[in-house]
């Protein structure tokens, strides 16, 4: 049994990425202990590029946000899952201001082996979710992680759109599939 941590990057709750979240959690936690965090809950500052981090006793950053609450939760995940919709084809400023705050020594402890990927995008051009994926691709190759899946699920703009769709099926076996 692992545990995964999926990070939910909309500030619209119960929107379709966070239903798309919610189904892969049901699968998974069939065989898992899951645990979402949503961008919507925390306040997390961007990261300044001051690397006073590398100096900082325990690693820690001088911004006193929520972050930490983040790293505490991350230490403790066997897998990690990033859930976004996509804005101007990247994911959400918020949920990169955690990713990028994960720019610190501190996560040479976490036990993070694998990862899988969530998007969501209101456009249909097939290119939508290209430059997410390059991102996906270069961080599984940086960190030798493994690749557990993805779902991407174009076309879904307003709230509930997703529900229109198959992805929620998909998003829910490949959560069932980890074992």
């Amino acid at each position: 049994m692992s545990k995964i941590v999926i990070l939910v990057g909309s500030m619209r709750k119960n929107g379709n990425t966070h239903l798309l979240a919610k189904a892969f959690a049901d699968g998974a936690s069939k065989n898992n202990i899951v645990e979402l965090i949503s961008v919507a809950d925390y306040k997390v500052n961007p990261c300044i590029g001051c690397n006073s981090c590398f100096t900082r006793n325990g690693n820690q950053c001088f911004q006193d946000d929520d972050m930490t609450t983040i790293y505490n939760q991350l230490k403790t995940a066997d897998i990690l899952v990033v859930a976004s919709p996509i804005y101007f084809y990247g994911i959400s400023a918020e949920l990169k201001a955690m990713i990028d705050r994960l720019h610190t020594p501190m996560r040479n402890d976490f036990k993070i082996k694998k990862l899988a990927l969530l998007l969501v995008g209101a456009a249909t051009l097939p290119e939508l979710f290209d430059s997410v994926k390059l991102q996906y691709q270069l961080i599984l190759n940086f960190f030798h992680l493994e690749n557990l899946g993805t779902v991407f699920v174009s076309g879904v703009k307003d709230k509930g759109d997703i529900k229109k769709t198959n992805a929620l099926e998909n998003a829910y076996h490949l959560g069932l599939s980890i074992k």
